[in-house]
């Protein structure tokens, strides 16, 4: 068995970036930038109210005038380029271009009116209240690096400076493949000795959660040549993910059809747990992964490797979980030879951060990854503690370009 850190390496030094192409603005949202993006435009284009007020001069302000005239009416929209004389005032919108001749708006709750004249009651500096051009994006300005992930403000912000079209990673194409005579689908009566097809629908979450198009290719019964065609559909996508059949069984054909179809595999078994027997390994430039059986060790499986492995290939740099050190709430009880994932809850406590299990951590205890918002990771070996140990934590959400330090070594095999 191989270590998580060796087990990440080996995945991520086998990702090629797939091909790029452009798509209308709104297609792009949840993918990853596949140039850097510069700015053709500046944000705001003109100087314009922040505030509903008055547009005066902040000079006149500071040398005491407090009395204005009101000589002009600008809603929001309409463009004045007359200038705004000494002692005048301009009744101004929120978002309405500034004049010439003022550079400071009044809120209209700091003044009182009398038919066309207004009174400030309350004094703003000088400036206050706009929005100066270009403030927030000048012409030339790198908004987004390759890479980077276009979310709900990334697209806001490019139909700010008036992008239409946007050229991003193709959408990875992961193909997911249940395995196991003893898998029935949702919606069939269960047989004695049969169990529901969970793995499929978990995965196809996580799948579309990390920015691809997941493929359901049902479930491969044990028959060697079911699992053959199957697998072989399955290879012609982008990432492979099947679940189960990668143990030592004798109806687990997996890898016998893996060998078969021109697989190389790279590693079969990390020092985990859950997880132990994942196996990965490519044809060509498609990722071939193999998760356990388990429902939280094929979930886990591919929060470590599978996950990163689709956001490499879409060249993003934050392919990582966010983690930090928190403390525990509770017993942290002893684990064997393997560096062992948890699922946790998290409180915070004054400055700290604490961690509780989600109840019972068996691989096959689906619910424990339900309201799970991390993983701690204790290390092989461990004999155990009390409340108030220190751990690692990776959040089960948002994104890092940093690796977490995960504990421990290679295990002897």
């Amino acid at each position: 068995m191989i270590s998580i850190h060796q087990a990440l390496d080996a995945v991520l030094a086998a990702v090629r970036p797939l091909p790029s192409e452009e798509v209308p603005l709104l297609q792009a949202l949840g993918r990853a930038a596949a140039e850097r993006i510069i700015s053709p435009e500046q944000v705001p284009t003109f100087a314009n109210s922040a505030m509903d007020g008055f547009a005066v001069s902040g000079a006149e302000l500071k040398a005491g005038r407090r009395e204005f005239r009101v000589t002009i009416d600008i809603p929001a929209g309409r463009y004045v380029s007359e200038t705004v004389a000494p002692g005048d005032a301009a009744r101004i919108m929120t978002g309405a271009p500034v004049p010439p001749g003022t550079d400071t708006v009044v809120q209209v709750e700091h003044t009182r009116a009398e038919g066309d004249s207004m009174t400030v009651e309350t004094v703003p500096e000088m400036g206050a209240n706009v929005r100066r051009a270009g403030e927030d994006v000048t012409v030339g300005d790198v908004l987004f690096e390759r890479g980077a992930h276009l979310g709900a403000a990334e697209i806001g912000l490019l139909a700010a400076v008036g992008v239409q079209r946007v050229r991003v990673a193709r959408r990875p194409r992961v193909a997911i493949l249940a395995t196991g005579s003893e898998l029935v689908a949702a919606g069939r009566p269960l047989e004695p000795g049969q169990i529901r097809n969970s793995n499929s629908f978990t995965a196809y979450g996580q799948v579309l959660a990390a920015g691809a198009d997941p493929l359901l290719l049902g479930i491969a019964r044990d028959d060697l040549d079911e699992t053959r065609r199957l697998l072989a559909a399955a290879l012609e996508n982008d990432v492979v993910i099947t679940s189960g059949g990668v143990s030592v069984g004798d109806y687990d054909f997996v890898k016998q059809v893996q060998d078969e179809l021109g697989v190389e595999r790279r590693f079969w078994g990390v020092a985990t747990k859950p997880g132990k027997p994942l196996a990965f390994g490519t044809r060509g430039d498609t990722l071939v992964f193999g998760v356990p059986g388990n429902p939280v060790a094929a979930m886990v499986s591919f929060e470590m490797y599978v996950r990163p492995a689709i956001l490499a290939r879409q060249g993003r740099p934050d392919v990582y979980r966010p983690w930090f050190h928190a403390v525990s709430a509770e017993p942290v009880r002893r684990t064997k030879d393997r560096t062992e994932a948890r699922r946790c809850r998290l409180t915070h406590e004054g400055d700290a951060i604490r961690f509780t299990t989600t109840g019972p951590q068996g691989s096959g205890i689906l619910s424990s990854m339900a309201g799970a918002e991390g993983l701690f990771f204790v290390p092989p070996e461990y004999p155990g503690s009390g409340i108030g140990t220190e751990m690692l934590v990776m959040l089960l959400g948002g994104t890092s370009t940093e690796r977490p330090p995960f504990p421990g070594a290679s295990a002897p095999g």
